[in-house]
């Protein structure tokens, strides 16, 4: 069956979307869905040392959470690129009155998508008008 770069696209963008909302739902279930169980995943959470290996990640995770003081988060400005077998999307993320940009990086999985990587850091607030391209890098 030949794979048709919108409909990857749109599923990348959904993986994408689910772990945001797995995170603004503080839902650890979903959180645990989205991550890879079979290839190597790591995460750099802002003022974090680097995080390796699925069941650190997903622990971290689940600190985050359940945890007092679990942020609110929305995902704006999505874009991806798919590269073969791997999708990248860049995105700003809003906590409250800050901003973070984020690379999150997922594998094929089937006719779906699996996170393998998530990094944040402070960014500026996105420029007014900001938009993802028109078209998928392919």
């Amino acid at each position: 069956m030949t794979r048709s770069p919108a409909r990857d696209q749109a599923a990348l963008l959904f993986a994408n979307e689910t772990f945001y909302r797995a995170f603004a739902e503080r839902d650890t279930a979903l959180m645990n869905a989205v991550w890879a169980e079979h290839e190597p995943v790591t995460c750099l959470h802002p003022g974090w040392p680097p995080v390796e290996g699925r069941d650190n990640v997903l622990q971290s995770w689940h600190a985050i959470l359940t945890g007092p003081a679990s942020p609110d988060i929305e995902c704006l400005h999505a874009r991806g690129g798919i590269h073969k077998d791997t999708g990248i999307v860049i995105c700003y993320e809003r906590i409250g009155q800050d901003f973070l940009i984020a690379t999150n990086i997922f594998i094929r999985s089937g006719d779906g998508w699996l996170l393998v990587h998530h990094q944040s850091g402070a960014a500026p607030e996105p420029a007014e008008g900001t938009a993802p391209p028109k078209r998928s890098i392919n």
